[in-house]
């Protein structure tokens, strides 16, 4: 297989020697669909001799089973490894290859043209130097081509090969050439990249791809791996300030606490100072520990373990910088967002946050727009759905250390994960701060939440009512604030129907307003305990995430979740709105329990069978219980475990 087997006989030692010194270069293929990237990148490996005897055999087997080019080798076969990808000429998945010559090493991600798959585009671009853009020469630049761009220098590619493929189909045309050439370059003027090298291929002949072909005499440029041996990329983190995040704190035993992580950006040496971006307090570095002893210096790049000359807390996901050049350490920032889930992002709604070893709740506050990679023109929106970007402020429940992602990759990259499935929804590229940082302290108060209860003699609480429309929420609340206030407790009703007439009347029914609306009848409530309240919120509220959500803005022991747990029927025959019957004839769409979902509580504190006696008789149950669960008449509202009425 390999390109050196006369070095690796004579000197195997000599062979692993240049090998290790080699540079390596990332990059990626993309492109629209059917233009060659599963080829050209067969192509390379195949005239690399990158490829094994028992792949060869394979190879010629497969590509006379189910191969596109009669009895000749299918070079795409050898990166279409999954069986939908053979049947169907597509790619689905990132197939990520390694292959080198005499100067370089390379790996190489070949990535779906389909927009269906822009997530996976997004994923193996995240880490690569360079990007191989492929038009097919008849097709020229297509939406598909203009959307891998704009991907591509999302992530911050800023060296292209526009590889124009299929050269062979238009007679190797140097007008058709120039004309895509300047088709593509103005479109690509305002994405920022430092290099455009076009280059003539054909890769089912080879053409241009490792040998210079005669048939495009007018082409005086790099084949495409002349191109890719000796680009300069340069190493971006190299020259940045030194920046590492702490992915764990090592304790073997009683004499020895180090940090561990790999170093982002800069470099490190014994005696340097540094800084814990999160608290602001400095030491210098003691040691630099590796499995293979200790360094003298440490870059970008590099795994290793930091031990300090002083005893100051530092935890995972804490991050050490240059204490004159530090990140921005901040709880609120806009960013771009790339969107990798089926279920759409809803602003307000909870995610984690996952910034390097940092994990933190957080919400995405507000949707500024929608970029249309297709036309590169900003949209109005409320959501982002697969596959698409946007611009968004995000807050997050603690602060965390970040450079703007265009300034340093490592620093200003993270992911979003669904609460309850663990899965990544999300990708991001932080863009500035906003507004207040994390350290910065709220302005003191002295009369607060405790002295507000104790002048009112109770514990300030949420009485969350939730249930479906109908269930006999509302009225239920009315009575049970009737008998808390006939016992000397101090309430507040808020009701959702009454708050989508005032507060919320700009919010209609749909997915991202219903989790507005919680939204803010979380925040409101919060006030309301704050000011020593027992509060009794009615709302729908279908999500069990944003449920979640209010109940963790709240400190442990101040949400209470009551599920007035009625039957649909039960409450289409108390309606008195209309709201069921119009939703039932089509007039109304996203009502709660007909097309939109209700997600019933898993662990409420306590279940009230509505449809199971009079409202009166239900509430006075209610409060019995409640009381019944403090254990005296006059206790506060304070009671753990489930009951049911």
């Amino acid at each position: 297989m390999a390109h050196q087997s006369d070095l690796i006989a004579r000197d195997i030692h000599a062979y692993l020697k240049s090998q290790e010194e080699k540079g390596m270069l990332r990059f990626i293929t993309c492109g629209s669909v059917d233009d060659g990237k599963s080829t050209l990148i067969g192509r390379l490996l195949w005239d690399s001799k990158m490829v094994f005897e028992d792949q060869l055999a394979a190879l010629e087997a497969d590509s006379k089973r189910v191969g596109t080019q009669g009895e000749n080798i299918d070079y795409a076969l050898l990166l279409d490894g999954l069986q939908a990808e053979r049947e169907q000429g597509i790619t689905i998945d990132v197939a990520y290859r390694f292959f080198s010559t005499d100067k370089r090493k390379f790996i190489v991600a070949d990535t779906p043209g389909h927009e269906q798959y822009t997530r996976n585009m997004v994923t193996g671009a995240s880490t690569a130097q360079v990007a191989v853009i492929l038009i097919d020469a008849r097709k020229g630049v297509l939406t598909q081509t203009k959307r891998h761009s704009y991907l591509v220098s999302l992530v911050g590619i800023r060296h292209v090969v526009l590889a124009i493929n299929k050269m062979d189909l238009v007679d190797y045309s140097a007008e058709r050439f120039e004309q895509i050439r300047a088709e593509y370059e103005a479109f690509a003027e305002g994405l920022g990249f430092e290099q455009i090298a076009p280059i003539p291929i054909s890769a089912l002949e080879g053409a241009n791809v490792l040998v210079r072909s005669d048939s495009t005499p007018w082409y005086g440029g790099p084949t495409l791996m002349e191109y890719l041996e000796t680009v300069q990329v340069a190493d971006a983190s190299a020259g940045k300030p030194f920046r590492m995040r702490v992915q764990w704190v090592n304790r073997p035993n009683l004499d020895f606490r180090g940090f561990c992580g790999t170093i982002a950006s800069g470099s490190i040496r014994p005696g340097d100072e540094v800084a814990v971006t999160s608290s602001g307090k400095t030491s210098k570095v003691a040691r630099i520990v590796t499995m293979d002893g200790d360094l003298d210096q440490a870059a970008a790049g590099q795994a290793v373990t930091l031990t300090l000359s002083d005893e100051i807390d530092i935890s995972r996901g804490d991050t050490l910088a240059t204490p004159e050049n530090r990140p921005f350490h901040t709880d609120q920032f806009e960013a771009k967002i790339v969107w990798l889930h089926e279920e759409a992002l809803l602003p307000g709604r909870s995610y984690l946050i996952k910034a390097g070893s940092s994990t933190a709740p957080a919400q995405v506050s507000d949707l500024h727009f929608k970029v249309n990679v297709n036309t590169l023109q900003h949209e109005p929106g409320k959501t982002l759905a697969l596959n698409e970007v946007g611009v968004c402020s995000l807050s997050v429940s603690k602060g965390i250390s970040f450079d703007p992602y265009g300034d340093n990759r490592g620093m200003g990259n993270f992911i979003l994960i669904d609460r309850f499935t663990n899965a990544t929804v999300g990708a991001g590229m932080i863009d500035a701060p906003l507004q207040r940082a994390a350290g910065e302290d709220w302005h003191a108060i002295e009369i607060n939440k405790t002295a507000r209860a104790v002048l009112k003699g109770q514990r300030p609480k949420v009485l969350w009512f939730t249930g479906l429309p109908g269930a006999g929420k509302s009225t239920l609340a009315a009575l049970v604030e009737k008998k808390l206030h006939s016992h000397g407790k101090h309430t507040y009703i808020l009701d959702g129907d009454q708050l989508r007439h005032g507060l919320n009347h700009d919010l209609g029914y749909s997915d991202p307003d219903q989790v507005e609306h919680i939204r803010r009848v979380a925040e409101v409530s919060k006030l309301f305990v704050d000011a020593g309240l027992i509060v009794l919120a009615s709302v729908t509220s279908p999500f069990r995430s944003e449920r979640a959500t209010a109940r963790e803005i709240l400190e442990p022991g101040e949400f209470v979740e009551i599920y007035v747990d009625t039957p649909l029927e039960v409450c289409e025959a108390r309606d008195t709105t209309g709201l069921y019957q119009k939703a039932r004839a089509g007039e109304l769409k996203d009502v709660t329990g007909i097309d939109a979902i209700y997600e019933p509580p898993e662990n409420p504190e306590i279940t009230v069978h509505g449809a199971q006696g009079a409202p009166e008789e239900l509430a006075e149950k209610l409060v019995h219980e409640l009381y019944r669960l403090t254990g005296c008449d006059a206790a506060p509202l304070t009671f753990e475990g489930t009951a049911g009425i």
